[in-house]
């Protein structure tokens, strides 16, 4: 009879420890560890983007309305090549805000021939933020759906004067600290609402979180701050 009330109030104990400590943790962190990890790395991506002498140009970042950033995408194959990755979209608004980020999912398509595996930093630059916010209606494909090309590279405004900026979408890729202009075709983009339901603890579609600019993390509020830089 005296063990039971014992047993009880040690439970209870460490029940009331486990509450505090995981209280006591942020909760943005403690939801979505994976994809707090990936805005980092976009995050990284743009920072280290910054210190380039050869980037995407001033010019072409003024004026576009969206862009997307995958880190680390899996690119390689025998002959035929493919791709995988996982990253953020953003757009930007009249006023020059960067929404709350998209989780995206990119695959398929081909580099041409090749041979062996390596991971590669992927940024696309949108002209026009209207496909991405259908986006959330459906996948849509680089080169079928969506004009693309491999973007122009300078650090200045002036860089690409005579670059007439026709695509629907410019491709940038980096790898082993070389960055250049990537020719893209073949690849699905579509939202990745399962990464987006754990990163907002709730459904909330692309179309919306487009629309939202206030999201409260300090990582997303850098990662926003990063990309005025680069402008």
């Amino acid at each position: 009879m005296i063990v039971k009330p014992f047993i009880q109030t040690v439970l209870l104990g460490i029940l009331c420890s486990a509450f505090q400590l995981v209280s006591a943790q942020p909760a943005f962190e403690t939801r979505a560890p994976k994809e707090t990890e990936k805005v980092k790395a976009a995050l990284s991506v743009l920072n280290e983007l910054s210190q380039m002498k050869e980037r995407i140009p001033e010019r072409l970042l003024a004026i576009s309305q969206g862009i997307i950033i995958v880190p680390k995408m899996v690119n390689g194959g025998f002959v035929i090549g493919g791709k995988h990755g996982k990253g953020l979209a953003l757009v930007k608004n009249e006023q020059g805000q960067w929404s709350d980020p998209v989780f995206v999912t990119l695959t398929g398509g081909s580099f041409g021939l090749q041979a062996g595996v390596q991971a590669v930093d992927l940024i696309l630059v949108f002209k026009n933020n209207k496909t991405l916010l259908e986006m959330s209606k459906g996948s849509f494909t680089l080169g079928g759906d969506l004009s693309v090309a491999a973007g122009p590279v300078g650090r200045s405004s002036s860089a690409s004067t005579d670059y007439k900026l026709e695509a629907e979408v410019y491709s940038y890729s980096r790898s082993k600290g070389f960055f250049a202009g990537l020719t893209l075709n073949g690849v699905a983009l579509s939202v990745d609402q399962k990464a987006n339901r754990e990163f907002y603890e709730e459904f909330d579609p692309a179309g919306h979180l487009f629309s939202t600019f206030n999201n409260s993390s300090g990582e997303v509020q850098d990662l926003k701050a990063a990309l005025i830089k680069l402008e």
